[in-house]
């Protein structure tokens, strides 16, 4: 079975859609700034726009994310760790 495309009922472009959610909450800008970020790339959209992006794909993302760092560190279940001791002389003693 095929998952529905959550983007479908959207004009935009779905690598928009991500860029200014990822922007929004990734750094420390305002939804206003995330709004000039992207006027300056050429993509015209409003704050509430992007607000309502955030709100509706901003789980979705979250849970993607989540799931890919899972599967990085099962790939990496057979590290070893190695302790190194440290011998530091201070004052003599």
């Amino acid at each position: 079975m095929t998952t529905p495309n959550p983007f479908r009922s959207f004009k935009t472009s779905p690598e928009i859609i991500r860029v200014a959610v990822m922007m929004y909450t990734r750094f420390p800008l305002s939804l206003r700034n995330v709004e000039d970020l992207l006027h300056e790339r050429g993509i015209d959209v409003s704050h509430e726009t992007i607000r309502f992006w955030w709100h509706r794909f901003g789980p979705m993302f979250a849970a993607e994310i989540r799931r890919k760092r899972i599967d990085r560190l099962r790939a990496f279940s057979n590290y070893r760790w190695h302790v190194d001791e440290v011998f530091v002389k201070i004052n003599g003693e």
